[in-house]
């Protein structure tokens, strides 16, 4: 039997989710503007001061970053995940002397049940596979912003870069779990209820970097990500999807028109359940060739497929739902 949530439980899992909905979409521009406002007051010591800093440190992201497991554990990351609700499922061990790339699907709006399971520990990473330590890469360029980049680091987030993931697979030993959302901004765009559709038939490179390292690859799909808020979806060749892609191409990120349940802002409760698939193992080569690659990036479609057929009905879709794969 379900127990009935306090009206103070649901303040606080509304405030949390609106924390961090207000904080994607506008902690950095407003930490850019804070700062440059900052140099024209009697506070520009402060200011100045911050980014004598960050010029000598920044190159940290790309070194381990500054995760603190303070942050990981806030409470706030607890109520988030009891708004929709979210979970975590393992369909298989992961072996704490291996390391791994968790490719995860799909990216949705803001990608909340990759943020939850992996780079926090309200959903008990840990504790379902022990001896493993999640990493979750983001978009390298939020880590040139001040402020905000700080803020990721403290979360445990790390900039999806080369070098990034080169010190995350090869510096820290084993038990490494680095997970990359594939589709990135491109699948974002694709993001609305009913659409069961990823961006990677001509991703690549995770699969690249996994031989590099020889980091088995994991499939991931987090079922409900896209039903969180409704996007207005650009026809291909329209004006506006021409504008996104434009800005896509020179930001790294799309801009999306959604809207949610309520406050705008507000995504719709609706369950997000990512399961994690199994394995994939992945031999380590240094020069990777193109065959070696495609056959690789093959076995790993074929396990994302697999993973969405066999999970679909008990995480809320139909018999009739496919995973289609662009």
């Amino acid at each position: 039997m379900t127990k009935e949530k306090t009206q103070w439980k649901e303040f606080l899992e509304v405030v949390s989710t609106l924390q961090w909905i207000l904080s994607f979409l506008f902690l950095g521009v407003a930490s850019i503007i804070l700062m440059v406002c900052l140099m024209f007051t009697s506070w520009w010591p402060l200011s100045t001061l911050y980014f004598i800093w960050l010029v000598m440190d920044w190159q940290t992201p790309e070194r381990g970053g500054r995760k603190t497991t303070f942050v990981r554990r806030w409470r706030v990351w607890d109520h988030l995940r009891d708004f929709f609700p979210i979970k975590l499922v393992k369909t298989a061990e992961l072996n704490p002397n291996k390391n791994y790339i968790l490719g995860c699907h799909p990216h949705g709006i803001m990608s909340i049940g990759a943020l939850l399971c992996f780079s926090s520990e309200s959903c008990g990473f840990t504790k379902v596979f022990p001896g493993v330590r999640a990493s979750l890469a983001v978009l390298a360029g939020l880590f040139r912003i001040p402020v905000l980049r700080d803020y990721l680091m403290c979360a445990g987030l790390f900039p999806v870069s080369k070098p990034s993931l080169a010190h995350l697979l090869s510096k820290r030993g084993k038990g490494n779990a680095v997970v990359i959302v594939i589709g990135g901004a491109a699948e974002s765009l694709a993001s609305s209820p009913g659409v069961n559709a990823v961006v990677m038939k001509q991703r690549k490179g995770f699969v690249r970097v996994a031989l590099e390292f020889g980091a088995d690859l994991v499939p991931v799909y987090s079922f409900g990500e896209n039903e969180l808020f409704r996007q207005v979806v650009f026809s291909e060749g329209s004006l506006g999807r021409r504008l996104q892609d434009l800005f896509k191409k020179i930001m790294g990120f799309a801009p999306c028109l959604f809207v949610g349940e309520r406050l705008v802002f507000l995504p719709y409760k609706t369950p997000i359940t990512t399961v994690v698939g199994s394995p994939i193992s992945v031999p380590k080569c240094i020069t990777p060739t193109e065959e070696e690659v495609n056959h690789y990036h093959r076995l790993y479609m074929e396990g994302l497929s697999k993973l969405f057929q066999e999970h679909k009905v008990s995480c809320g879709l139909s018999e009739s739902h496919t995973l289609q794969i662009i």
